[in-house]
């Protein structure tokens, strides 16, 4: 390796800025370090080595296309930083940037930008020149309003803006960023979407969670590319017949909302293999929950459901079960179709009695009847081939029957109040 003597002079300035004989060759991403390609330095971290400054001379790194500051106690750029002119990736989250570096927008071939974590009340109108800007992450800054120019970024495909104290509405403008495949509007303080999010038709993972919303807008539901949805902890008390089409979900996350309901056209979402919807209000599921044939996991936990209809047998992939905190009296009489079923969980129900096939679930490992009524137990628990732990504690057993030892010396751990 033949370095140039003014980049090999940054290294040695930079060795000696973090008190190391010398910087090494980057093998660790959390480490500091650098790398070289064709004889000249093109990647370079410095991530983690509570610099309050750097030098100068770093701007002589001109053929550097990766820049890793994360971490440090950076609170300005020095003018020297303009000659990167090559830099695609560069870092500066965790920092204590105040400002963003007006100097950036001279980056020109920038292509992703990380500025998390910082203090930044304000972005430079000239954010619209970093033309190749295809990742910009914004979370945890104290940004209030956001500028115009942001939103002429059109080769954006990645944009977080989370964790900030907006005060200002997302503008219809974002209809420009159509070819963004990753949108993060979490915990912004938003009351409202605008109708415009309709035109980001490229999306694929689109986080609402931690917002004011109370419903969202139809024109959401023409987003049919997405495949997760994040819409936890909001106050959104319905969700649209609308939700039917995003018939590529894999993941629906909408816990810690007022759903009382849900529409049957929720059945439509054939491809959804996680549906996350405790803490609401819910007190029935539609029987069209059945049509959801990947469903692997659903979580029901904290909502008002009494009862569960007999249709829940055809979830055959489902795997999770999670219905604790309901207020539920009986299961199905006849669910022993949930063959895939692994865990299962009831606990702080009113269950009284337990229907026989739950003894016929071949899978199930986890079964947690916590702090229900139950009385007597069906002897077909006792057949479960691969039981794992079986919590019975704070039921109103009047006998415990010898299958229980039975359980216990086959490596199963059996959870009793006696």
């Amino acid at each position: 390796m033949v370095l140039a003597t003014s980049e090999a002079n940054v290294l040695a300035e930079l060795a000696q800025l973090l008190s190391i004989e010398t910087l090494p060759q980057l093998s660790n991403k959390s480490q500091p370090g650098f790398h070289v390609q064709a004889n000249t330095v093109v990647r370079l971290s410095l991530r983690d080595c509570g610099l309050t400054e750097l030098p100068a001379s770093l701007g002589k790194l001109a053929n550097l296309e990766y820049l890793d500051l994360s971490g440090n106690h950076l609170t300005f750029l020095p003018t020297s930083f303009k000659a990167l002119v090559r830099l695609k990736t560069l870092s500066l989250a965790e920092n204590e940037l105040s400002i963003c570096p007006p100097i950036l927008q001279e980056l020109a071939n920038l292509e992703k930008l990380d500025l998390s974590s910082n203090k930044i009340t304000s972005l430079p109108d000239g954010l619209s020149q970093l033309t190749r800007l295809k990742e910009l992450d914004l979370r945890r800054n104290q940004l209030t309003s956001l500028p115009s120019s942001l939103w002429q970024l059109a080769q954006l495909q990645v944009l977080v803006l989370g964790e900030n104290p907006l005060i200002e509405p997302i503008p219809d403008t974002i209809a420009n960023l159509s070819n963004l495949t990753q949108l993060y509007l979490h915990n912004l303080g938003l009351k409202v979407l605008p109708d415009a999010i309709a035109s980001l038709n490229q999306l694929s993972i689109l986080d609402l969670g931690h917002n004011q919303l109370i419903s969202l807008p139809d024109s959401l539901f023409s987003l049919t590319n997405l495949t997760f949805l994040y819409c936890s902890d909001n106050q959104l008390t319905s969700l649209g017949a609308g939700v039917g089409k995003l018939t590529s979900l894999i993941y629906f996350g909408i816990t810690h909302n007022q759903l009382t309901s849900l529409p049957p056209t929720i059945g439509n979402l054939s491809n959804l293999q996680e549906l996350r919807l405790y803490h609401n209000r819910l007190t029935a599921l539609p029987d069209t929950l059945t049509k959801l044939s990947n469903l692997r996991e659903l979580h029901l936990n904290n909502n008002q459901l009494q009862i569960l209809p007999d249709s829940l047998a055809g979830l055959t992939a489902l795997r999770i079960l999670a219905l604790a905190d309901n207020e539920l009296r009986l299961l199905p009489s006849a669910s022993g179709a949930l063959d895939s079923l692994t865990h299962l969980d009831l606990r702080n129900n009113q269950l009284r009695l337990l229907p026989d096939w739950l003894g016929q679930l071949a899978n199930l490992t986890f079964l947690d009847l916590r702090a229900n009524c139950l009385r007597n137990l069906p002897d077909t628990l006792g057949r479960l081939p691969k039981i794992e732990k079986l919590d019975l504690r704070w039921n109103k057993l009047t006998e415990y029957p010898e299958w229980l030892e039975n359980l216990k010396q086959q490596g199963c751990s059996v959870f009793v109040s006696w």
